[in-house]
């Protein structure tokens, strides 16, 4: 088994509600979302792929389209935060509702339960094992799941 990582990044505001500190605060940060997939070489002779266990262009791609684009300049919003929720749906703001705290922890878990559900969904990469999702919140701070 092989195993292989692919790093992206995103833009996206949040609060974390009932914070003790100024992230109770709208704030946004650069995240940095890393992705470490396990699996067997594609032995397929010919195949564009033959000797990866997935191409890094296909693996940016899937998650740029299942996370990345989802969550790139948007806010992120905990559905209890009702004042905010509907401050951004009247004012059109591009947001996305989540049924937790959008803390770095919470929000890896999330990411890492997307990919899982769409490896698990694809014939061609059912194969593959998420072995570890890292979410930067800031360069100095990230959660692992």
């Amino acid at each position: 088994m092989i195993r292989v990582t692919r790093r992206v990044e995103f833009d996206s505001g949040h609060r974390v509600t009932f914070h003790k500190s100024k992230c109770r605060n709208l704030h946004g940060h650069r995240y940095r979302l890393e992705v470490t997939l396990e699996g067997e070489l594609i032995t397929t002779y010919g195949d564009s792929s033959q000797g990866m266990v997935i191409d890094f262009g296909d693996m940016k791609e899937l998650i740029g389209k299942h996370v990345v684009d989802r969550l790139d300049h948007a806010f992120i919003v905990w559905e209890e935060d009702r004042r905010l929720v509907e401050f951004l749906k009247e004012d059109g703001h591009k947001h996305v509702v989540v049924p937790f705290v959008p803390t770095a922890e919470n929000l890896v878990a999330y990411c890492r339960q997307q990919i899982e559900e769409l490896l698990a969904g694809s014939e061609e990469l059912s194969a593959l094992k998420v072995v570890r999702v890292r979410l930067y919140e800031t360069p100095n701070a990230w959660a692992d799941a």
